[in-house]
């Protein structure tokens, strides 16, 4: 689905990027891995080459203005195109309630989450504009459920549909496709040795409407799609993969 295209990812070196970046590399992309940490983003690079797929690696702070743009306009120096970008990185927040959580904490993951997905956007919209085509990608999701203890963290994604949809506006009439694709939670990705993970698990998986979570399979699947010329029509939009967890 993705042959001959060209894919930024940041966050590469976590699960989720990781998993993206493998799917894309696999339907015939070009991915280059952005992240603070240098053995996480090879250990991703290793694996989509020893099946064969083309992939490049760079050490980036995704909340650093000229360190997004050069990273961008030396991909596109490259490559001659950008047509995906997807930010991943996490925002650092710290859950707790919000009677009980410091300014510095709550406003924490706000900052950092408009902050570098408005620089990783607007660095590859520049590039994008010039093609008239492009797809940013975006995770998380807003909506009406919102549960307690959360911090900051879901006023963050909150902010984030608001910037996915002013992006979208003004990108629309130059081809510029802005999505935002939702999970309501993936216990793949919850360590091991997280205290009470069980129940975060069960939590997550009886809150669904199919008795079952999303998977990191299915945030590959319908990445790849998404970023595909097969969803062309689609753009300021929440695509929603969490098994009926978070009702539209």
């Amino acid at each position: 689905m993705l042959e001959d295209k060209v894919a930024v990812i940041y966050g590469a070196g976590g699960s989720i990027g990781g998993a993206v970046a493998r799917t894309f590399a696999r339907e015939g992309a070009r991915v280059f891995l952005a992240g603070r940490t240098e053995a996480t983003l090879d250990a991703v690079a290793d694996e989509i080459r020893s099946h064969g797929g083309d992939v490049d690696t760079a050490i980036v702070d995704a909340l650093d203005e000229q360190a997004v743009d050069e990273f961008v306009d030396g991909v596109v120096e490259e490559t001659g195109r950008l047509d995906v970008s997807f930010n991943l990185v996490t925002y650092g927040d710290v859950q707790e309630p919000l009677l009980d959580i410091s300014v510095e904490d709550f406003t924490q993951p706000i900052t950092t989450a408009t902050r570098t997905q408005f620089l990783t956007t607007r660095a590859a919209a520049r590039h994008m504009i010039e093609r008239e085509s492009g797809v940013i990608l975006t995770f998380g999701g807003g909506g009406s459920q919102t549960p307690s203890g959360l911090g900051g963290f879901k006023v963050a994604l909150d902010a984030l549909e608001s910037l996915r949809r002013q992006w979208a506006v003004e990108l629309g009439e130059h081809g510029v496709r802005v999505v935002t694709l939702k999970t309501g939670g993936i216990p793949e990705t919850i360590p091991e040795e997280v205290s009470g993970r069980d129940k975060i698990v069960a939590d997550i998986e009886s809150g669904t409407l199919l008795c079952r979570a999303a998977t990191l399979e299915d945030v590959q699947s319908v990445a790849a799609f998404v970023a595909s010329d097969k969803a062309r029509s689609m753009t300021a939009t929440e695509v929603n993969i969490s098994c009926g967890a978070l009702m539209d």
